[in-house]
């Protein structure tokens, strides 16, 4: 961190977790209540993670290929039910229709990408002994349950790349979702159940945040994972330790976006007002900071502010909708909070920066500039439609400019010159970097981060390898097991 780094405050895909005293469905568009639900009694934590113990010891001794049907199975029930599926996102966090079917569409990729894979990633590694003739093997073996803490904003993705390596690698599962889409985790676990997986495999449960060290300290559970807020990963994060459990943490970002030339002005606006405004905003590796070097840093402001421009809020099941309510009023309120901080110490406002006079969680799309350390909008990640774009001189404090943040999540780079973006993609401290393509995600990519963004790895091969026992299986002809080794 440096001198001028404040730390962040609590990350908001979660922050409604830790204010919640129910489980429910709140219309964002509406603001009404649709549905409630009970929290998970604490009495009924043991026989639940019991229950996906036992069905641990049964599920790691079928063939991978059988855990691989039935992860296959729940990607085909999901396709059936895609629109079914889209309609409770959109009514739980307000997603619009179109890109609720995106991300399931996305998520059935997943769970394929790894039902056609995973056997293979699982086949025993060989290693050439240096001594001692024989053979040595590298084995991938399951560790047993999980529990998988995850957040709103894509409430089908992120559970289905903790799911779908884990399923087919043999551990199970049990689900923590966030509180206010209580329904899409209940249709996660019948995807599950109705693709043939048997009781315990993969769990939905409405615990209450309270509760989660217990399900943490339980000998049985073999690690937690957690996307959400910074905070929440640290509280995570320090139980697991504390109970020598093993965690994968994903928690949050301020990506950069950082433009070395406009030669296509046109693509390099639409690409940067699609990795700032996809989901209204609310992912973890939008793009949240525009810098531009200051020759072209007029003309691509005029590009973002005519783009900032169209985006009018409206009802998310319209096809019409080009910005859809943040997913609560408080996540609405917050995000205005933040841009107002800015306003009041002297930020300009380029578009937007304001709540419309509509009923639902909207707050206009939003475009700052002049933003400096002493504002929140500078250190903190803005989860919603706003962006901040920044004036440069030159590559090297653009550089400096985009590992100036707590976070490392993703960053994109955009240049007509690739061994230019190439060698300024080697200098940005990120797990992702994205050359001339918003910061995005598919199966096959590793997704994760650095610094405060968390650690390890989801998705592609390695996150087959997140919670596994790398196990060694030394051989040695029976003539030769005389000889010490050492160690």
């Amino acid at each position: 961190m440096t001198a001028t780094q404040t730390p962040p405050t609590d990350h908001p895909k979660t922050a409604s977790d830790s204010a919640a005293r129910r489980y429910a469905t709140v219309n964002p568009f509406t603001g009404e209540t649709e549905k409630e639900f009970d929290f998970t009694p604490t009495e009924a934590i043991d026989g639940i993670v019991g229950r996906a113990h036992s069905a641990f010891q049964e599920w790691r001794q079928r063939s991978v290929e059988d855990r691989a049907a039935v992860v296959r199975r729940a990607a085909e029930l999901m396709d059936e039910r895609i629109h079914d599926l889209a309609a409770l996102t959109t009514k739980e966090m307000g997603k619009r229709t179109e890109e609720a079917v995106g991300e399931l569409f996305l998520c059935s990729m997943i769970l394929k990408y790894y039902a056609d894979n995973g056997p293979a990633f699982l086949q025993p590694t060989p290693i050439q002994p240096l001594f001692g003739g024989g053979e040595a093997l590298v084995e991938t073996q399951p560790v047993g349950p999980l529990l998988a803490i995850e957040p709103w904003n894509y409430p089908y993705y992120q559970v289905v790349r903790v799911a779908g390596p884990n399923l087919v690698l043999g551990n199970t599962v049990i689900l923590k979702h966030a509180e206010i889409v209580p329904q899409c985790a209940e249709a996660i676990e019948q995807l599950f159940t109705d693709a043939g997986a048997p009781e315990g495999v993969f769990t939905n449960t409405f615990l209450k945040i309270s509760d989660v060290e217990q399900v943490i300290a339980d000998p049985r559970i073999a690690g937690v994972t957690l996307t959400g807020s910074e905070r929440a990963g640290s509280a995570v994060g320090a139980l697991a330790g504390k109970h020598l459990k093993k965690s994968v943490l994903e928690l949050g970002g301020s990506d950069p976006f950082i433009v070395l030339d406009a030669e296509d002005l046109g693509a390099t606006v639409k690409a940067a007002t699609t990795g700032r405004m996809q989901n209204t905003g609310q992912a973890c590796i939008a793009a949240k900071r525009i810098i531009v070097p200051e020759a072209i840093y007029d003309d691509v402001v005029a590009g973002l502010q005519q783009a900032w421009s169209t985006f009018s809020p409206g009802d998310p099941t319209d096809p019409s909708t080009s910005l859809a309510p943040l997913s609560s009023e408080q996540a609405a309120k917050d995000l205005h909070a933040q841009i107002q901080d800015a306003v009041d110490k002297g930020a300009t406002v380029l578009a937007g920066g304001n709540r419309p006079d509509l009923p639902g969680a909207f707050v206009e799309a939003t475009l700052l500039a002049d933003v400096t350390p002493d504002m929140r909008a500078y250190h903190e990640e803005l989860f919603g439609p706003a962006a901040v774009v920044y004036k440069v001189k030159d590559e090297d404090e653009a550089i400096a400019l985009a590992n100036d943040t707590v976070y490392g999540l993703g960053a994109t780079v955009m240049s007509s010159d690739l061994d230019k973006a190439k060698a300024v993609a080697e200098r940005i401290e990120a797990g992702m970097v994205w050359i001339n393509q918003p910061t995005g995600s598919s199966p096959e990519l590793p997704f994760g981060g650095i610094k405060r963004s968390g650690y390890g790895r989801e998705l592609s091969e390695m996150a087959m390898f997140e919670f596994a026992n790398r196990r060694l299986l030394r051989t040695v002809p029976a003539k030769k097991a005389d000889k010490p080794q050492a160690g």
